[in-house]
C-alpha cells in the first residue's frame, strides 16, 4: 500500500515515500535507456553522460566537445544540466559517466581533479567610476552594490566566491542573488550593481553595456572540476578524462600574468576614435554581438563604451535650450 486516503486527506506511507523518492532515478534510466537505442540506430556505438552544475565557466567546454567529436565520432556525449546535488547522487548510482562542477567538497565515492581555472574579473557598467583603475582594488568593489550568483543554483562557484571576499575586512553589500550569469549582467548593465563572475562568463555577456576589469594584485582564479565515480572507467570515459587532462588547469588564465599583445590598447583604437567614426563603429558592434570571442575582450568594451557616449555624450556638452518654444 502506497498511500492511506480518508475523508479529509491523503498521505503516503513508507512505502509510498520509498517509491516517491526513487522515482525520479527510475524515470531518468529508462529516459537514458530510450535514448541509448535511438543513439545506436543512429549509428553510435557508445555513448557518455556529463553533468553540468553549478554555473561552471564556459571557456574550454565546447573546444573539449569539438574534440571529443573529432576523436571519438562514433562516441555520443550527452549534457545534463542539474543541481549539483543531483549531479553527486546519479554519478554514485551509475546514471552520469563524468560531471563537471566549481564545487570541490563532494564527499566519498567520487574522484574530483581540476579540469580548467579562469580569472575571476569585476563585471562594472560603462562609465562607471571604477573604470579609471585598470586593474581594480577588490576593497573598493565591496564599497559598491553586487550581484552574485544564487548559492542554492550556484553552489561551487559561490563558495568560491565567498572564500576570496571573506579574506577581506569589510562586509560585502549583496542587493541581489541571481540563478544565471544573463540576469548579473543584465543588473550590472543597468547599473544596480557591479558583478563578480569568471572572465569567459562575462566575455560571453550579451549585454553590450557591460565592461570586465581584473582585480588588482595577484588574480584569484575560479576552478572547474572534472568529477566521476570512484570505479574503473571505460575507455571511453578514460579517453575524455585524458582529453581533459591535456587542456591543463592553467590554459585559461586570460589576464592573470598580464595582458597580452593582442589585448594592449595600442592593438586597438580608443574610444574617442570609435566614437567619432559611427560606420566603423556599428560594424563592429555587430562583430562583437556574433564573435565576441575572436573580437577580443578590450575591443568590444570599448565598442561599447563608444556606443554609450555616442548615444548619451561625455557629459561635458551643457544643455541648449531652443529659441523657441516647440508648437
Amino acid at each position: 500500500q502506497l498511500c492511506v486516503r480518508t475523508s479529509r486527506s491523503t498521505r503516503l506511507t513508507l512505502a509510498g515515500q520509498l517509491v516517491m523518492e526513487n522515482a525520479p532515478r527510475v524515470l531518468l534510466a529508462l529516459d537514458q535507456a530510450r535514448e541509448s537505442v535511438k543513439a545506436a540506430a543512429n549509428g553510435f556505438h557508445g555513448r557518455l553522460r556529463v553533468a553540468l552544475s553549478d554555473g561552471i565557466t564556459p571557456s574550454r567546454l565546447p573546444a573539449l566537445l569539438a574534440r571529443c567529436r573529432e576523436e571519438d565520432p562514433e562516441i555520443e556525449i550527452r549534457l545534463f544540466e542539474v543541481p549539483l546535488a543531483q549531479q553527486l547522487s546519479g554519478l554514485r548510482d551509475d546514471l552520469y559517466d563524468a560531471g563537471f562542477s566549481m564545487a570541490d567538497e563532494v564527499g566519498d565515492g567520487i574522484i574530483i581533479e581540476p579540469a580548467w581555472e579562469d580569472e575571476l574579473m569585476v563585471a562594472m557598467p560603462a562609465r562607471h567610476e571604477l573604470l579609471a583603475h585598470r586593474r581594480v582594488p577588490l576593497d573598493e568593489v565591496l564599497q559598491h552594490p553586487l550581484v552574485l550568483g544564487d548559492p542554492a543554483v550556484c553552489e561551487g562557484h559561490a563558495k568560491q566566491i565567498d572564500r576570496i571576499l571573506r579574506k577581506q575586512d569589510r562586509e560585502p553589500l549583496i542587493v541581489q542573488y541571481v540563478a544565471t550569469f544573463d540576469v548579473m549582467m543584465t543588473f550590472v548593465s543597468a547599473g544596480l550593481a557591479l558583478g563578480l563572475a569568471g572572465a569567459a562568463h562575462i566575455a560571453s555577456s550579451r549585454e553590450p553595456g557591460v565592461v570586465g576589469r581584473p582585480l588588482a594584485g595577484k588574480s584569484p582564479m575560479l576552478t572547474t572540476y572534472l568529477l566521476r565515480r570512484d570505479a574503473e572507467p571505460s575507455q571511453a570515459l578514460a579517453r575524455f578524462i585524458e582529453r581533459v587532462e591535456a587542456l591543463g588547469p592553467g590554459v585559461v588564465l586570460l589576464v592573470a600574468c598580464g595582458e597580452s599583445e593582442a589585448s594592449k590598447p595600442a592593438a586597438v583604437p580608443s574610444v574617442e576614435e570609435l566614437a567619432a567614426d559611427p560606420v566603423r563603429l556599428r560594424e563592429l558592434r555587430q562583430q562583437c554581438k556574433t564573435d565576441r570571442p575572436t573580437m577580443g575582450d578590450v575591443l568590444c568594451n570599448r565598442v561599447a563604451e563608444a556606443t554609450n557616449r555616442r548615444f548619451l555624450g561625455d557629459g561635458k556638452v551643457p544643455y541648449t535650450p531652443p529659441k523657441e518654444p516647440p508648437k
